[in-house]
């Protein structure tokens, strides 16, 4: 168990600084004078580049926790834990790198797929503590061999509440759409899919079924 999560650490730190790299690179092209709302329009095919690049992302983490795991529970745990320390390790490279982003606070874009995501830098990193958190919870308690029977009731409740992130990021995303600044983060909304997604992880957690 060690080793499996050491190299999937040492994976999601060195593929955060993957991504930061292919961003110092766009914000030398597109953000010499330093990245700021409103976005600076990009070339129809760059855009599809960079969708694409997302998807491939994601399919890249997906494959990698497949052939460290069997079980679908421990692929899907290990993926949370891979994304989470991807995304942060991306934000500590960026800071390293640009001196970016100033604060907490500050504004990004965080995802194109199916339309753009904005939201301050505090949120997305919230989540991937959470991410983590879970995943590595689950990592655990399989390595001891419990494996969770959460249900229908489970995964229902969950998208509900990744739904209610997503919506909390996609509403200001507009701004990138309509070329302007973001002023608003719905934040009670973002919050409310949070708490909610963790909360009944624990529940489920310490109160599901397990079968050994």
């Amino acid at each position: 168990m060690s080793k499996q999560l050491l190299w999937l650490i040492i994976w999601g730190v060195t593929f955060g600084y993957m991504e930061s790299a292919v961003v110092v690179y766009l914000r030398e092209i597109y953000y010499p004078e330093g990245f700021a709302f409103p976005l600076v329009i990009i070339q129809d095919r760059i855009l599809l580049t960079e969708v694409l690049r997302e998807a491939a992302t994601l399919l890249i983490l997906w494959a990698t926790v497949s052939l460290t795991y069997k079980r679908l529970q421990s692929r899907f745990a290990a993926f949370l834990v891979l994304f989470g320390l991807w995304d942060i390790f991306y934000y500590i490279f960026l800071k390293l790198l640009l001196n970016w982003p100033e604060k907490v606070n500050t504004w990004d874009i965080l995802f194109l797929i199916p339309s753009p995501w904005v939201g301050p830098v505090w949120a997305p990193i919230l989540v991937s503590l959470g991410f983590i958190y879970a995943g590595t919870t689950i990592l655990m308690r399989n390595h001891q061999k419990y494996f969770f029977q959460f249900g229908k009731g489970f995964i229902v409740f969950e998208l509900i509440a990744a739904l209610l992130i997503i919506i909390s990021f996609i509403i200001p995303g507009v701004s990138v759409i309509e070329q302007s600044l973001p002023t608003h983060f719905p934040w009670y909304l973002f919050l409310t899919g949070f708490l909610t997604g963790l909360g009944i992880f624990l529940y489920y957690f310490h109160n599901s079924e397990h079968t050994k």
